[in-house]
């Protein structure tokens, strides 16, 4: 298989197994899990599934110094806490226009470049922030008159900020430039998890599993968004870049609009298509604008 079709279906792979998030999530809501119960639950799993793949296949050591601990726990933080900001938004709006208005953080990575790390704020930058901003807006209001619950946006709108605050971390602190992705990988998992286990006052709030098929949930939310879509993303930007593998990204709100409409029959009308549309071309523009001038 040529290179460049095999970071695609890569590509793909990690984008579409991402947008399974509520497929995993949204029944264990409706069996009453609370979302932190959820999570600890998908962390935990992946993250014992995570260290035996790293260490039998990848040989990789966890080693780290005192002072890279420091910095992947805050960004593991930010990490966690978007993760439980999306999972809380599943209760307010639909779990597709969820991930599409989290599909945003790349415009919200431009900002933030734009304003600490003196980034010029181009043309295409502002008409970007302008389609997505008209796009959030059409999905804002619905027909009949509703519109979407405003806390549930709000929600939705600090998980994006948070993971763009991660991406730019990633991105630009130093000191962990030189760390293994998958040695990185696995402390952001783990220190992640510590955000769950605090919110439920160090798991004597954990909600316990009993049935088989709750397990299987929770055993999907582990594999398919998360490491899943972990290695094959990691493999498709090495692959084919990181503007293609984002491009590619749109495919993760659409699996999930796509599963929210078929399954759990969320509506889909003409005027949320031409929302999530113009998300979506806000952000292809402000990704490959990006590659251009690199």
């Amino acid at each position: 298989m040529r290179r460049k079709t095999l970071g695609i279906l890569n590509g793909i792979i990690a984008s579409v197994s991402y947008g399974t998030n509520p497929l995993f999530a949204l029944p264990l809501y409706a069996r009453g899990f609370g979302v932190n119960s959820v999570l600890f639950y998908r962390y935990a799993i992946a993250l014992i599934i995570y260290a035996i793949w790293i260490k039998l296949f990848k040989k990789v050591s966890l080693k780290i110094s005192l002072k890279e601990i420091l910095i992947l726990f805050c960004l593991a933080t930010l990490f966690s806490l978007s993760s439980l900001t999306l999972f809380d938004a599943f209760n307010y709006i639909d779990a597709g226009i969820a991930c599409t208005i989290l599909f945003i953080y790349p415009v919200l990575v431009a900002i933030i470049m734009t304003l600490f790390f003196k980034e010029k704020l181009t043309k295409t930058t502002i008409f970007s922030i302008l389609l997505t901003s008209l796009g959030i807006i059409l999905l804002y209001h619905g027909n009949s008159g509703t519109t979407l619950n405003p806390i549930g946006v709000g929600i939705i709108f600090l998980s994006a900020i948070l993971y763009a605050l991660y991406i730019v971390g990633v991105k630009n602190i130093k000191p962990i430039q030189h760390i293994n992705r998958y040695k990185m990988s696995f402390y952001i998992m783990f220190f992640g998890l510590f955000v769950y286990i605090i919110n439920l006052k160090f798991c004597t709030q954990l909600q316990i599993i009993t049935e088989p098929k709750h397990w299987l949930y929770v055993i999907g939310l582990s594999l398919f968004p998360t490491i899943i879509s972990l290695e094959t993303i990691n493999v498709s930007i090495k692959l084919i870049g990181s503007t293609l593998t984002a491009i590619l990204g749109a495919l993760e709100p659409l699996t999930a609009i796509f599963f929210g409409v078929l399954i759990f029959h969320e509506q889909l009308t003409l005027r949320i298509f031409f929302g999530v549309c113009l998300i979506l071309l806000g952000v292809f523009l402000v990704v490959t604008k990006k590659n251009k001038t690199n």
